[in-house]
């Protein structure tokens, strides 16, 4: 099954939110990630089959015109493995991933390591006892 991702990009959290929910609507797509620009621009991607994220930007365009300003979009089809190293958020992998994701194993902490508490007399009768031996 062909990947496709598609973006939508608007002026204004609510022309976002309106194409996100116009194009899950509209076509068997998944809903990648929301991701703020800036102060104003907003960024919406989705991934499916190419038909279907075309139908879904479609959408998403004539619904963020409805309520908002729309910047800009495009559909990528079939992108290549790479770009999800771009989309990644939280260390994961967002779009196209094909394979598992392996399951990190928490590594276990290392025990804390005591020191020998020495006060300071002990320590000045060590040291004129190293320097006795030495000469």
């Amino acid at each position: 099954m062909a990947k496709a991702l598609g973006m939508i990009e608007t002026r204004g959290l609510v022309g976002s939110i309106e194409a996100a929910d116009a194009m899950v609507k509209a076509a068997n797509v998944t809903l990648v990630k929301q991701e703020k620009i800036d102060a104003a621009l907003v960024t919406v991607l989705v991934e499916g089959d190419v038909s279907a994220v075309q139908a879904a930007v479609d959408a998403g365009k004539e619904a963020v015109n409805r309520v908002g300003e729309l910047v800009g979009y495009h559909v990528i089809p079939h992108p290549d493995e790479g770009t999800g190293v771009i989309l990644q958020k939280d260390g994961k992998e967002s779009v196209n991933t094909d394979t598992k994701p392996s399951e990190s194993k928490p590594k276990p902490k290392a025990a804390p390591t005591r020191r020998k508490k020495t006060s300071s007399s002990n320590a000045a009768k060590e040291e004129s006892q190293q320097e006795s031996e030495a000469n």
